[in-house]
């Protein structure tokens, strides 16, 4: 994990430049798939799903919460990737809604530079990586 500064710009920039999102994608999605069958189960994507750690109000400290209700809140995050319903997510799926969470992130975030603690691999911390990179080749 790392802090890194990051605001709207970072991820839109990232997003439009089909080239370095895309392969961000393929490989994430390829890490994801462990059988290697060119699809994620629920079992395979909600490892992802889990780190987002979507019901933790302060970073950090775990909170006990009804399994029941992160069941169906991990199940309803697979079924906004599953777009045609079939119990399990393409490529093309993955990127369409990683893209579209990517951009509400962004969209959420504004304009000024926040700090946020990333972990080594993630989306946003590629995102920041692919920034730097800009700002060092100009």
């Amino acid at each position: 994990m790392s802090v890194e500064v990051l605001d709207s710009a970072t991820i839109v920039n990232f997003v439009e430049d089909e080239e370095a999102f895309n392969i961000s994608i393929r490989e994430r999605f390829a890490h994801l798939d462990t059988n290697h069958d060119g699809l994620l189960s629920y079992t395979e994507l909600s490892k992802d799903l889990q780190s987002l750690r979507v019901l933790e109000p302060h970073f950090g400290i775990d909170i006990k919460t009804d399994p029941k209700e992160l069941a169906h809140v991990y199940e309803s995050l697979f079924e906004q990737f599953d777009h045609d319903s079939n119990g399990t997510v393409d490529l093309e799926e993955f990127k369409l809604e990683t893209k579209r969470m990517m951009l509400a992130m962004a969209n959420g975030m504004g304009f000024l530079p926040v700090q946020m603690v990333l972990e080594e691999g993630s989306l946003l911390k590629i995102a920041v990586e692919h920034e730097s990179t800009k700002l060092i080749a100009a």
